[in-house]
């Protein structure tokens, strides 16, 4: 599972207000607000960029909600809000026979979605999935085949230029294009003495991706430590 999901800012308040007005749709609200930044009850959070953690671009980042009803006020709020339509609310078979979701682009154009799915339950405004755009497909495929035994993770439904990875309940893609930069997108690994040992596998696949790529990957994966 996502243990959290933050992305980087250019403009704080203009993130904010676009995340709250979307996210209050399907009941998630703010539970921290202060000087690091802002996070919801759905671990998702946003942060400002710095000169040292620039802004997060090309990110796709899908929410879950209960109904169709709900996905389309998830997109019609941003609308309504001036937010720009990245794909109105409707299925979409390509992804799935019972695929409905509804796209905004946040102000940084990276883009947002609710998501309904009926052979798929989630907790109403969970992360549903992520896409990555990425370099090299077979790369970031090698990079978490490799750690895949330590993390939950499974191989899921790959398309055209795509490759999906899978874990109880939720998903993340990597797919061809111009690369997604500075998302932080940690998978909770569980119990201490697995993560320690995992940690090490991660540095290793690290280097791995590092050699095999043809530049370095924009995005971080990082392991949480949940216990000593």
């Amino acid at each position: 599972m996502f243990d959290h999901v933050t992305i980087r800012v250019s403009d704080r308040t203009a993130s904010q207000a676009f995340y709250a007005t979307v996210l209050r749709t399907l009941g998630v609200e703010q539970h921290y607000d202060g000087e690091q930044g802002v996070e919801w009850e759905n671990d998702f959070s946003i942060v400002p960029a710095d000169a040292d953690h620039p802004v997060t671009r090309r990110l796709h980042i899908a929410f879950f909600a209960p109904s169709h009803d709900e996905v389309r006020a998830f997109w019609q709020a941003g609308i309504d809000a001036g937010y720009r339509d990245d794909g109105a609310p409707g299925p979409r078979p390509e992804y799935g026979p019972d695929y409905f979701g509804g796209f905004l682009l946040d102000p940084d154009g990276n883009s947002a979605e609710a998501v309904h799915l009926e052979r798929r339950p989630r907790s109403r405004g969970a992360m549903d999935h992520l896409w990555i755009r990425v370099a090299d497909v077979d790369a970031a495929r090698r990079f978490y085949e490799t750690i895949m035994p330590h993390t939950g993770t499974r191989r899921g439904n790959d398309g055209p230029g795509r490759v999906q990875f899978r874990f109880d309940d939720g998903s993340f893609s990597f797919v061809d294009g111009p690369a997604t930069e500075h998302v932080q997108p940690p998978v909770d690994l569980g119990e201490g003495g697995k993560c320690e040992r995992s940690i090490r596998h991660v540095r290793a696949a690290c280097l791995f991706i590092t050699e095999s790529a043809s530049r370095p990957a924009p995005v971080v994966l990082s392991v949480p430590v949940s216990a000593q």
